[in-house]
């Protein structure tokens, strides 16, 4: 009998302290600047981002739709939103717990953690230049056809973050602050799923920053793609000639912004363990800021470039859907065989993708000044 009570009290004894922690949470509000933060200058070095995107950049590349542009408002409250954890059904955790500006809006988890502790499917992706890519699709597997429809995905996931889109509409509404926000960014206060995923899409779309120091060296000398550049070390240079040459890396991973174009499968099994967007194939992401976002592939089973690298130098696998730039011939896996310091020289000129700025910029940090934002 007394366990019985003792139980009993434990129980009650938690959803106090679990209503109390959420009380917490739900009750902070965000620190702003009294002028907004610059969301719709992306500043692209070149006229119009071309030496950086090149031809049409704002047409053939950007995915901003017409209805929803980038304003500084609407980014500014997308930006409230990504960080707060009213967003997850026992306020726990928000957009920025799987996507942390420190490590490239990535997450340096293998498989991120939903808001009950349970593990997602894959690895979280980086959010950053999620605005350009002439592939217009999102998510590992491509089910999404827009930010706007991806925005709305992991808050209503019973994994990630467990709400019902009435549930997170009356929940802001709730507030003191975010009628305000809305009203800001689309001139009335009324709190709709449909605005907060523009919000959160204008926030996402602005994350880019052209400022790594193969930037740097490219706009320096006005290089072409592919040419060795002389702001770069004779290791990071000779590591440039394998990515652009032998290597042949830059066949899928291709342009200024290092990203492809249809999902493939690239050998990581004989077997396949996931389906992805079928056959085992993913998307192939951009590889800037690749630095920042360890561990690597769809399921985080790398945990450095070094063990991303090897993959491709030796450890590709056959399978009826390898793609046939990784082929030999016959279904054969070709494989680079690199040296150790041609492993050493492409993960040195990997690194020089990476903008170290992007990390620490304000205007794409945290504005909750006491919120966790991991679990």
């Amino acid at each position: 009998m007394f366990d019985m009570i003792r139980s009993a009290s434990l129980a009650l004894l938690s959803v106090v302290v679990l209503g109390g922690a959420y009380a917490v949470r739900t009750g902070e509000t965000p620190v702003l600047p009294e002028t907004p933060y610059d969301y719709q200058s992306i500043g692209l070095p070149g006229s119009s981002g071309v030496s950086v995107l090149g031809v049409s950049a704002g047409v053939r590349s950007d995915n901003t739709p017409a209805d929803n542009p980038i304003t500084n408002e609407g980014a500014t409250l997308g930006r409230v939103l990504f960080y707060d954890v009213r967003l997850s059904r026992n306020a726990t955790v928000s957009c920025a717990s799987c996507h942390l500006q420190e490590h490239g809006f990535s997450d340096p988890r293998p498989l991120s953690i939903g808001f009950e502790g349970e593990q997602t499917a894959r690895n979280s992706m980086s959010l950053a230049f999620m605005r350009f890519g002439h592939r217009r699709h999102f998510f590992w597997d491509e089910r999404t056809k827009t930010l706007e429809e991806l925005a709305l995905e992991p808050i209503q996931d019973p994994i990630e973050m467990g709400m019902t889109l009435d549930e997170l509409t009356a929940r802001l509404e709730a507030t003191d602050f975010y009628p305000d926000l809305f009203a800001d960014a689309f001139g009335t206060p009324e709190v709709t799923s449909d605005r907060v995923a523009r919000a959160l899409s204008q926030f996402v779309r602005s994350i880019v920053s052209f400022n790594s120091r193969y930037d740097v060296a490219r706009y320096a000398e006005g290089s072409r793609v592919g040419q060795p550049l002389e702001g770069l070390t004779d290791q990071e240079n000779r590591g440039l000639e394998i990515f652009f040459g032998s290597g042949g890396c830059d066949q899928c991973h291709a342009g200024n912004l290092f990203g492809g174009g249809r999902p493939v499968s690239n050998g990581l099994d004989s077997t396949v363990t996931d389906e992805g967007a079928g056959l085992g194939r993913f998307k192939v992401v951009s590889l800037r800021n690749v630095g920042l976002t360890a561990p690597y592939m769809h399921d985080g089973r790398f945990a450095t470039l070094e063990e991303a690298v090897d993959h491709y130098s030796t450890g590709v696998q056959a399978g009826r859907s390898l793609d046939i730039r990784l082929q030999r011939g016959y279904g054969r896996p070709f494989h680079l065989n690199l040296s150790d310091a041609d492993r050493d020289a492409l993960v040195a000129f990997l690194h020089t993708l990476s903008d170290s700025t992007l990390a620490t910029n304000p205007k794409w940090s945290n504005p909750f000044t006491a919120q966790a934002v991991d679990p």
